[in-house]
């Protein structure tokens, strides 16, 4: 099988490749036209990063002569004085912390920062470059520059020990604590630095491949910005193995086939993916949570906007069993749960539509009738232990499951998918949030058992979901809409209780979408290939392929979706969710 699964899906910016400066050499000659277009004796350049990009590299690289060099890093409070005042935010848990409302300053030392600032502005004459982290914070800037990084470089810089969290000396700890310490606290630091000073940044460089650095003007950046909150567009997905992962995504993404498996496809993750910007030859990446920061009212939608702020609430990823084993059995926190324990305003409410289904494919999902709570969670923390094995089928409810049945997964049930299946987990973005109950026994790939949260785990399991219960609220819920000769409407849920609702459209013709000024997140379930435009000529004709995801923002009013290609005249289905407003 060919796939044409599109792992790089870009916005076409503009078709100069002169406003894209590529290479050191290049963004240090436009950055030297900067400094000599200001016309004064001294000039203060800024070079501020998203945490996890190369100072040093950077203050190497610019060739401007700079009579002054100051690395904010060297400002910075002790390491210790700085694990101190996050302990409360990071905790001793494993896995979980609590969100923060710290600022980039409170990492420094008030005192010396203050010193240092008064320095600068003493200076007279000459180019002064302030370099690292925070460096906004120490200069009026004549010129701002922004180098910025993706999440999931981040990420991939942390397994490869690269780098630690901010402020902290530990590039060795392990990945699953630097990733929970910039979940909780590192990342939303820095969103919220990014943001204060992003109306003023004059140059953005993406530096998530160091040695191939580019960089545009905010004019130009913030153009790509309009573009993509008026048509639809793709996130840049990214892939992962997993102990339980298959065999899928190899072949419909076309990854590494040379990889053991790609347990999750992240598809639409805008907290953590990145979206590409092409200006010529040249293709700019970018958090593409900077999208969601600074269009949050045209991309999600007023009302959308008014229940989440500048949060995507949405999540579409791919679990990928096929010729691998059974996912955790896990379960959700609830509402108040999350709130009290985390610090989080909504729970990880989610469903799983499955793609694929080998004829042995199964879910678990809620328990069997009348079961002793107390006794499960005994035989659980006696299998956590290494005393005993826990017998999931004595509990847990399992039901056969097949391609395009959609199960429900309100937050409180108990559940997993089994092998051999593939699926489009739908969510709300809260996704670290998961109690594992159990992990068949299992190591993670680092060789380690992986974390296992029963005590969370039995604090919000809903013991009234049992089998009975979930098959008739919780599997394949659906609802006719409407259905005319060559399109069908149906509502697939989610459950009462969650904010997100799913619509799948079965058609072999253009099909018209209204989006009621509200975020609307869209997969291609069945077919080749559809095309996507704007009854109005508002934007360019968009393909989507089999299993890819594309967002439409609530800005676009409405848009049509034809089967295309080898699709043309066939049976196609997409489904696509929003929020209930």
């Amino acid at each position: 099988m060919r796939s044409s699964y599109d792992k790089f899906p870009f916005i076409e910016v503009s078709s100069s490749s002169e406003v894209c400066f590529a290479g050191w050499d290049s963004i240090s000659r436009e950055v030297k036209r900067a400094v000599d277009s200001k016309g004064k004796t001294k000039i203060v350049v800024c070079v501020d990063l998203y945490h996890g990009v190369d100072a040093d590299e950077i203050a190497n690289a610019l060739q401007i002569d700079a009579g002054n060099v100051i690395f904010t890093r060297d400002f910075l409070k002790n390491a210790d004085v700085i694990s101190e005042m996050v302990f409360p935010f990071v905790t001793d848990d494993q896995v979980f912390g609590k969100m923060n409302h710290l600022q980039i300053a409170d990492f420094f030392d008030s005192e010396a920062l203050n010193t240092e600032r008064e320095r600068i502005t003493g200076i007279e004459s000459g180019i002064v470059l302030v370099c690292g982290e925070g460096a906004a914070l120490f200069a009026d800037a004549d010129i701002l520059i922004y180098a910025d990084l993706a999440r999931w470089e981040i990420q991939k810089r942390m397994k490869r020990n690269e780098m630690g969290n901010f402020g902290m000396n530990n590039p060795d700890e392990s990945f699953a604590l630097k990733y929970k310490q910039g979940y909780f606290l590192d990342w939303r630091v820095f969103d919220r630095h990014k943001m204060r000073f992003f109306d003023r940044i004059d140059y953005f460089i993406d530096a998530n491949t160091p040695e191939s650095p580019k960089m545009v003007s905010a004019q130009m950046y913030r153009e790509g910005l309009d573009m993509a909150v008026n048509r639809p567009f793709r996130v840049v997905p990214f892939f992962d193995p997993g102990p339980w992962g298959g065999q899928w995504l190899k072949e419909v993404a076309d990854l590494d086939r040379d990889e053991v498996n790609y347990a999750w496809g992240f598809d639409c993750v805008p907290e953590e993916n990145s979206m590409l910007f092409k200006f010529g030859e040249h293709i700019f990446e970018l958090p593409s949570i900077n999208l969601v920061l600074t269009q949050p009212r045209k991309l999600l939608g007023q009302t959308v906007y008014g229940k989440f702020g500048a949060e995507f609430p949405i999540r579409f990823d791919f679990l990928d069993t096929m010729d691998g084993g059974n996912l955790s059995l896990q379960v959700h926190p609830t509402r108040a749960y999350i709130q009290e324990h985390f610090g989080m305003e909504y729970t990880q409410d989610e469903s799983y539509y499955f793609l694929e289904a080998g004829e042995d494919a199964c879910v678990y999902l809620g328990t069997h009738k009348n079961v002793e709570a107390a006794a499960m969670i005994a035989d659980l923390e006696e299998a956590q232990n290494g005393s005993a094995d826990f017998n999931a089928d004595k509990y847990v409810n399992k039901l056969p499951v097949k391609k395009h049945d959609h199960i429900l997964i309100p937050a409180g049930t108990i559940h997993c998918s089994g092998k051999n299946a593939v699926v489009l987990e739908i969510s709300a973005t809260p996704y670290i949030f998961t109690f594992k109950l159990w992990d068949w026994g299992r190591l993670g790939l680092d060789g380690k058992p992986r974390p296992i949260n029963i005590e969370h785990g039995k604090n919000v399991i809903d013991w009234t979901r049992d089998e009975d219960w979930v098959k008739q609220n919780l599997f394949n819920n659906i609802r006719e809409i409407s259905i005319n000769g060559h399109s069908k409407e149906e509502s697939t849920g989610l459950f009462d209780t969650q904010f997100i609702e799913t619509r799948r459209h079965w058609f072999d013709r253009k099909v018209t979408h209204h989006t009621h000024g509200n975020l609307n997140v869209i997969n291609l379930v069945e077919g080749d290939e559809v095309v996507v435009e704007s009854p109005d000529g508002l934007f360019e004709p968009y393909v989507i392929h089999y299993a890819e995801t594309f967002i439409v923002p609530a800005n676009v009013a409405s848009y049509t979706i034809t089967p295309f290609g080898k699709s043309e005249g066939k049976k196609c289905a997409t489904l696509k969710a929003y929020v209930r407003i």
